[in-house]
């Protein structure tokens, strides 16, 4: 019987439940950061959300025979860099976007500068917290290498520059739109099954099934983001809605149409369970998030 909804929400429940004391403990600061930085900083961290990313390190870590206690750093690293991309994303010269996770976001409750500093704060501390935390030295200096790849010039940021540019330069081929969105939410999705392999000591043939798996997944994630930009209910998703077609922003639906765009979406799902489906029993909580990214409504 495939898993349900109601099994992966108690699923994330529990891994939450790990990852949130995790993150405010990271985040008690010595007094060398300025209050008013701290403050801004865990406003965004510590708002909420599905933690996904940071989920997906824990069931892949135990998915390999991992302890999740050992992945805990490297999770909370990936959810740093998470919310760093949403602190900038979300600034007035990127999306500028009033509300993140139904509250202000960072930049509104606070000003613009300090959401800057946050976010790179957020970016440079997760690194540190790797680097001091992620055992042994070996699985640290490998996060450490999944981590920046993925966030960095050829990752997200390089996926962001050119989303960006694809607003005022026609995206006409399936392929030019997946690679910027691969770059811009998948690598940092695929990065997070990728460490918490790592962490559990899996063998090659493993990660490299997870590593696709997780390009698959990162693509159908987004697909449902912009499908969720013209069907979501602003409520559910905490932030605006309809702002990718006024923004002239290369999207799934725009380029196949939403019938095809879900299509594409259930045809990458069905191969992320097809490439994890030799782990046996320990693929539930994988299928389990496949399912979930196709049929989220927030």
């Amino acid at each position: 019987m495939p898993p349900t909804s109601t099994e992966l929400q108690s699923t994330l429940s529990k891994l939450q439940k790990l990852i949130e004391p995790e993150l405010e403990r990271f985040l008690q600061l010595s007094p060398d950061c300025p209050s008013r930085l701290q403050e801004s900083m865990s406003y965004s961290l510590l708002a909420g959300g599905k933690r996904l990313r940071p989920a997906l390190v824990l069931i892949a870590c135990e998915a390999c025979g991992g302890d999740l206690q050992a992945a805990l750093p490297a999770a909370c690293a990936i959810e740093m860099v998470h919310t760093y991309s949403l602190i900038h994303d979300d600034l007035p010269a990127m999306d500028d976007d009033d509300l993140r996770r139904g509250h202000p976001t960072n930049h509104r409750q606070f000003d613009e500068a300090t959401a800057i500093l946050a976010g790179d704060g957020l970016l440079t501390y997760a690194f540190e917290v790797i680097a001091n935390h992620q055992k042994p030295e070996s699985a640290a200096l490998s996060c450490v290498l999944e981590l920046s790849a993925a966030a960095g010039p050829e990752g997200m940021v390089g996926g962001q520059m050119a989303d960006l540019q694809a607003e005022t330069e026609t995206i006409t081929e399936l392929d030019g739109l997946e690679k910027i969105h691969f770059r811009k939410t998948g690598r940092l999705l695929r990065a997070a099954l990728r460490m918490g392999a790592i962490t559990g000591g899996a063998d090659d043939l493993t990660l490299s099934a997870l590593s696709e798996y997780g390009y698959c997944l990162g693509l159908a994630f987004q697909i449902t983001d912009d499908l969720l930009d013209i069907t979501g209910n602003q409520a559910k998703m905490g932030k605006a809605v309809q702002k990718d077609q006024s923004h002239g922003k290369a999207t799934y639906p725009g380029l196949l149409g939403v019938e095809a765009s879900r299509e594409r979406a259930a045809q990458l799902v069905q191969r992320a369970r097809e490439l994890i489906s030799p782990l046996g029993n320990r693929s539930q909580q994988l299928e389990q998030l496949a399912n979930f990214v196709l049929e989220r409504d927030h």
